[in-house]
C-alpha cells in the first residue's frame, strides 16, 4: 500500500511541475525541508510512480512542426479488440503527441503535430480512413498550445 501524500509532497509536486530542472537545494528551500529530506521525498515520489516522468518542453517550430491538430475518431465497433488495435496504431504514429480515450460522440481524440496542412491531410487519409475500425474522423486545428500542468489541489484536503 502506498503512503498517503502530505502537504509537503503536494508542494513538491507543484514545484516540480513548474520546473522539473530545479535543483534539489532550491526545491528544499521552496518546501522548507532539509536537502537530504527533500531528495529522499522526491525519490520516493518517483519510485512509487506518483512522478512518472520528467520531460523537456521543445519548441515545435525548431523541430519543423508548423501545425498541430486534434483528430476526433469514432469507431464502428466498440469491442475490446477494435479499441486496443486502434489505440496501438494511433500511438505508433510518429506524429502522435497524445491520445485520449473518451466518452461521448467520439471514442478517441488524437493530438497530432505535423509539418503543414498537406502533411495533416496525408496522415488523416493514410492513418485513419484506411482503418477498418474507424467509422468517422473530424479534425480540429490548434491555434495555441499551452503547457498542461495537473492541478495539485488535493493538498488543501490532505492532513498536515
Amino acid at each position: 500500500m502506498k503512503k498517503a501524500l502530505d502537504r509537503i509532497d503536494f508542494d513538491l509536486l507543484d514545484a516540480l511541475q513548474k520546473d522539473a530542472r530545479v535543483s534539489n537545494k532550491e526545491l528544499a528551500k521552496t518546501v522548507h525541508l532539509a536537502q537530504s529530506s527533500c531528495h529522499a521525498r522526491v525519490r520516493r515520489l518517483q519510485k512509487s510512480g506518483v512522478v512518472q516522468a520528467m520531460r523537456a518542453e521543445l519548441d515545435p517550430a525548431v523541430l519543423g512542426i508548423g501545425l498541430q491538430a486534434f483528430v476526433f475518431v469514432r469507431l464502428g465497433q466498440h469491442d475490446r479488440e477494435s479499441v486496443l488495435s486502434f489505440r496501438e496504431h494511433a500511438m505508433a504514429l510518429e506524429e502522435a503527441v497524445g491520445l485520449f480515450h473518451v466518452a461521448g460522440r467520439f471514442d478517441f481524440i488524437l493530438h497530432l503535430a505535423v509539418r503543414d496542412a498537406d502533411h495533416l491531410r496525408d496522415v488523416a487519409m493514410d492513418a485513419f480512413t484506411t482503418r477498418g475500425e474507424v467509422a468517422q474522423i473530424e479534425t480540429h486545428l490548434l491555434f495555441e498550445v499551452v503547457r498542461d500542468v495537473l492541478p495539485v489541489y488535493a493538498r488543501s484536503s490532505a492532513a498536515d
